[in-house]
């Protein structure tokens, strides 16, 4: 990772860190869970629940070697990312300008010996891209996020 995506990718977990801070004002544009699962553990539940739901993982970026590089002090922190190859061919048909978004992407880190998981809400998507093509999809993200997040806090 180049230094300039490194930065990036830090600015942009910040502001998102804070916007889980800040309470109810952001709330309804993410989606988040905490399980008392340790780190490795809930790793393995949400890989293993993301591929039963029928996603599959495209890759799992560490996020915290970037972050203790630039001094700031973190935990284990990962960004998984994830979909479904024939969905994500027709989304990028159907709405070009939506492939900067995908696939999707479930932050996951630990505090403490708990784990919290976090994505953006997929009506942000339908905010964003009001196509009535895509809707189908968006409601169904955002079961299937629920489900698997619902998954990983009930695993032990």
């Amino acid at each position: 990772m180049s230094l300039i995506e490194s930065k990036y990718l830090i600015r942009s977990l910040t502001f998102l860190l804070i916007s889980l801070l800040s309470q109810s004002i952001f709330a309804e544009k993410i989606i988040m869970v905490r399980s008392k699962l340790a780190f490795p553990e809930a790793m393995t539940a949400l890989q293993i629940s993301i591929l039963k739901h029928g996603y599959q993982i495209s890759r799992v970026q560490r996020v915290d070697i970037g972050l203790t590089k630039s001094n700031f002090k973190t935990d284990k922190y990962r960004v998984v990312f994830f979909g479904k190859q024939k969905e994500l061919e027709v989304i990028s048909k159907v709405t070009p300008s939506m492939v900067a978004y995908l696939p999707l992407k479930m932050a996951i880190f630990a505090e403490g010996e708990q784990t919290l998981l976090v994505t953006v809400h997929p009506d942000q998507f339908a905010d964003m891209f009001p196509n009535p093509k895509l809707k189908k999809y968006f409601k169904r993200w955002q079961q299937d996020i629920r489900s698997i997040f619902a998954t990983v806090v009930n695993s032990q």
